[in-house]
């Protein structure tokens, strides 16, 4: 893959906001590039997606369905002139989805949520036959760490907060499916086993763990280019 130009050198926190931003952009431009006519193109939500979808309909491609995971992101999607279809209308499956993350592992394992639809990401992730993240340059740590975003059924809500403490619910608008937002802040020492323990706790719609062999490809946006990482998921066929 071609590596895209850095941005300038800068100083000082506005301009590291605009490094991120240049940074992001670049990871969305490089991920744009994966696209062809025809595809069935699975949106993320976030800050980094915001800059996908420009460069998606900059591409110029005819024949895209685009399932988007949050009313943000569709609505963005229509105001570039990007199709959005459900995804009943691409039978369940995506040729590609392109998302950020909170926080990539060494070893694979993202943090997803931030925006409140890891939910719904984790499902056009797991319907795409390629699923592809894209990142900023401080999103790779060395160890995942709280929070991890909840999704919480409203009626479950206070048995949640007691099962899985410390957990606490996030102020703000709730999921796009009407549902609470919670934060497990809770050690991340064993991802494999705090999904298990997540996931089987009766009331928690979703988690924003997503495991390694979810993931296809990493584009990193950094001061010297976009830097490629093979993801666990095999390549589709």
């Amino acid at each position: 893959m071609a590596e895209h130009a850095p941005p300038p050198p800068s100083s000082g926190p506005a301009a590291g906001e605009a490094a991120a931003d240049a940074q992001k952009e670049m990871a969305a431009v490089a991920a744009a590039g994966l696209l062809s006519d025809g595809m069935s193109v699975g949106l993320g939500t976030g800050t980094t997606v915001s800059h996908l979808l420009p460069a998606i309909a900059a591409r110029g491609l005819s024949g895209l369905r685009c399932v988007a995971s949050s009313p943000g992101s569709e609505e963005l999607a229509r105001s570039v002139g990007l199709p959005v279809v459900d995804l009943e209308a691409v039978q369940g499956s995506l040729d590609i989805t392109i998302d950020g993350a909170d926080q990539i592992a060494p070893d694979g394992w993202l943090i997803k949520g931030g925006g409140a639809a890891h939910t719904r990401e984790k499902v056009i992730a797991a319907a795409a036959r390629r699923f592809v993240v894209i990142a900023s340059a401080a999103k790779p740590v060395t160890a995942l760490s709280p929070p991890v975003p909840l999704e919480i059924l409203p009626f479950a809500g206070a048995y949640v907060l007691a099962a899985l403490s410390p957990t606490r619910l996030r102020e703000g608008p709730p999921s796009p499916d009407g549902n609470l937002i919670g934060d497990y802040l809770g050690p991340v020492d064993d991802p494999v086993q705090l999904a298990a323990r997540l996931s089987g706790t009766p009331g928690v719609v979703e988690h924003g763990l997503f495991a390694p062999d979810l993931v296809s490809d990493i584009l990193i946006g950094t001061a010297e280019g976009v830097v490629h990482r093979r993801g666990a998921r095999p390549a589709a066929s």
